[in-house]
């Protein structure tokens, strides 16, 4: 029979109890883990602006998830979304933030800052335009959108951001609708680029304030 030193022994035991503590560490967190349901709104609620606070997003979404399944009809959804898109922005995830805005229009459409949440949805897909001629699609929409915002919402305290939003926009086509032009205008396609010169003094009448925006170097050779 082997006999084992005092030292190793000890060793061996610490070692035990050691492995024991973790094991009973881990079933206390995850038992406390499994009780996290059924829990007032009011708890839910001040778990996500904590989660926010601690920059931890994804908790943040998880607590909102808790809240609206558990207390659908709770007077703290509607705010609960307008943090969560305002938060999503923030760390620019555009998408994120328009799926809490979109919930928002469809649940509370009669709400009365209405034109906040319209307003906030404008600010994402803006801000979610990566570089100059990219995502086309998204210009036209977001400036329909803008449009709209402005004959729907005449004495909303958001217009002067959503008419700057709508100008800066409208350069963007503009500046793309001259690009084209210039283009067709090096290829010898006359018909074709006075049709995209047209388009381009529709979208802004002085030529001259149109700053074409700078991209770095190492940018500038993939456009």
């Amino acid at each position: 029979m082997i006999k084992l030193s005092s030292k190793l022994k000890r060793g061996i035991n610490i070692f035990l109890i050691g492995s024991t503590a973790l094991l009973f560490t881990a079933c206390s967190q995850k038992s406390n883990e499994i009780q996290e349901y059924n829990k007032p709104a009011a708890y839910w609620y001040n778990k996500m602006i904590k989660e926010i606070a601690y920059d931890d997003i994804d908790a943040a979404d998880d607590a909102y998830t808790s809240l609206q399944s558990e207390h659908k009809n709770s007077p703290l959804i509607p705010t609960s979304l307008q943090i969560l898109a305002n938060a999503h922005i923030d760390e620019e995830q555009y998408l994120l933030a328009n799926y809490y805005l979109d919930e928002y229009v469809k649940r509370f459409v009669l709400s009365k800052n209405i034109d906040y949440i319209r307003y906030l949805k404008i600010k994402a897909n803006f801000l979610s335009i990566p570089e100059k001629f990219r995502e086309q699609q998204l210009v036209s929409d977001t400036i329909n959108e803008s449009n709209i915002f402005i004959k729907k919402f005449p004495n909303s305290p958001y217009l002067p951001l959503v008419y700057t939003i709508n100008s800066r926009l409208y350069m963007a086509k503009a500046s793309l609708d001259k690009e084209i032009s210039e283009l067709y205008a090096r290829i010898d396609k006359p018909n074709a680029a006075a049709f995209y010169d047209k388009k381009f003094e529709e979208n802004w009448v002085e030529k001259e304030e149109i700053v074409p925006a700078q991209l770095p170097w190492y940018k500038s050779i993939f456009e």
